[in-house]
């Protein structure tokens, strides 16, 4: 097992009611801004939960933060906060919104060009805005990280920061906000979840064993409520191990003491930023090819999830991590994913030239967990997958 560190600092209030208690997580005296996205949470009545519970606060909303929040968006924040002298950032809403005020958090005391928190991947270790979550969207596990991934329209980059301080103080999670999901919004939780899970897990064999076990858990408990939560989202029961798995798919609890990957991350960035395809969907494009183009050093990998997630009986280890990539998109389809490029664009003949330069440009020369996947590679991976 590798040596590592686990310091996670977020107050994580789970269940039915719970944005009552904001009155009690957020100072008395505080300004709040109220940040949000599209508005769905004055359809689903959690704006009221939130503003009632508010009562007495001084308020400022902050409407209109995009999915793939847009950098020149949450500048215009930025500027409100430090105008108004707010001391806290409320954001309610799924993770866009919330990497959308980490990033407000971390640019309103920043010395310099916010840009550069992104072009250069500054670490925040200081200086920051305290702020708090309302969940309303379980994808991300931004409810309980300190990652962000901003897009930057000017040069359609899409690109992640992240740093201890920009940890939620608290984290309001109430199943019941998924009640009032879109059947798509849902499906791409469910993958995006699963595939955070699997950058963690599927790399190659290794001594953390319980590490192991709780990613694949989380994978299973995703097979297993799936394709209920997505047809039925007011079933509590379901929402509920939804909303859980995904946190713990991403609040840095499985990539401790493990060699990780990421680069079905980085390269569905770009197809996001390219074609704006749902950051989910992409991942779902991007994953199996990665598999199939690494097999040769994820094969291991790939036979012990199959035998322990999807249930694969083959004992020849190539044949059963074949069928692992194979049962994988079954499940992927299933959750109502296309997984190909050209299912989404018809301009899609150059998108691997396009990347590959960009990635030489950033200097990103071996992506994975042993920095194996090479621009070359990067290429046959996004040319499997038009």
């Amino acid at each position: 097992m590798l040596n590592f560190e686990y310091y996670n600092p977020v107050n994580y209030v789970f269940g039915r009611g719970q944005i009552a208690k904001l009155t009690s997580l957020i100072p008395k005296n505080a300004k709040v801004l109220l940040a949000y996205g599209g508005g769905s949470i004055f359809n689903n009545g959690v704006h009221k939960q939130v503003t009632d519970a508010l009562a007495g606060y001084e308020i400022t909303e902050f409407g209109g933060i995009e999915p793939n929040p847009r950098y020149e968006t949450v500048m215009k924040a930025v500027e409100i906060v430090r105008e108004k002298n707010i001391d806290f950032i409320l954001a309610v809403g799924g993770g866009s919104v919330i990497d959308g005020v980490k990033f407000i958090s971390a640019a309103v005391k920043f010395e310099g060009d916010p840009v550069d928190i992104l072009v250069k991947r500054i670490r925040i270790l200081d200086n920051t805005i305290p702020f708090g979550t309302v969940l309303t969207l379980p994808a991300t596990g931004s409810e309980m990280n300190s990652g962000s991934v901003i897009t930057i329209d000017k040069t359609q980059e899409k690109l992640s920061f992240g740093g201890p301080a920009v940890f939620p103080v608290f984290s309001i999670c109430d199943p019941e906000t998924v009640a009032s999901l879109p059947k798509r919004q849902v499906q791409n939780g469910i993958i995006d979840a699963y595939t955070h899970v699997m950058e963690q897990y599927l790399t190659y064999p290794h001594d953390a064993l319980l590490q192991d076990r709780i990613a694949e858990s989380i994978l299973q408990t995703l097979i297993e409520i799936g394709p209920g939560v997505a047809e039925n989202p007011s079933d509590y029961k379901l929402a509920a191990n939804f909303m859980w798995c995904a946190t713990m798919a991403l609040n840095g609890l499985i990539q401790k003491g493990v060699p990780t990957d990421w680069a079905t991350h980085m390269i569905g960035h770009e197809l996001t930023a390219l074609y704006e395809i749902d950051h989910a969907r992409t991942l779902a494009i991007i994953g199996p090819n990665l598999y199939r183009v690494m097999f040769d050093t994820k094969k291991e990998k790939l036979a012990q999830y199959g035998r322990r997630v999807l249930n694969i009986t083959e004992t020849d280890t190539e044949k059963a991590a074949l069928e692992a990539i194979e049962k994988t998109v079954e499940f992927f389809h299933k959750m109502g994913m296309e997984t190909k490029i050209s299912n989404y664009t018809n301009d899609y003949e150059s998108t691997a030239d396009f990347i590959v330069k960009r990635f030489e440009e950033r200097g990103w020369k071996g992506l994975g967990e042993r920095q194996n996947i090479t621009p070359e590679r990067v290429r046959a991976i996004v040319e499997m997958s038009y």
